[in-house]
């Protein structure tokens, strides 16, 4: 199934979608992004890390040769990555 190779993450803000069938691994995306949000996992793919530093520049997305990453407005905080569900952090006015 096509969509068990996309992982999703998200705050309710923002939606970083990580499609693993695509990439290379080549961590252009990770040296690009000027907020360390993502960095290689074990497997040599990229992952979001602190999604909350992200600022929606797009480098990620605009640098990767595979179209294997994209960054949008968020619509929900429910939605899955990597077979479970992503909750909206807390903080101010939470």
């Amino acid at each position: 199934m096509e969509g068990e190779h996309i992982r999703r993450y998200t705050d309710g803000k923002i939606l970083i979608e990580i499609n693993e069938q695509w990439c290379k691994g080549c961590g252009i995306c990770v040296e690009f992004c000027p907020k360390k949000v993502l960095a290689m996992n074990p497997r040599g793919k990229p992952e979001v890390i602190d999604l909350e530093s992200c600022t929606k520049c797009q480098l990620c997305d605009l640098r990767c040769p595979d179209f294997a990453i994209t960054v949008e407005e968020g619509q929900d905080e429910s939605i899955l990555a990597t077979g479970r569900r992503v909750e909206k952090k807390g903080g101010m006015g939470s």
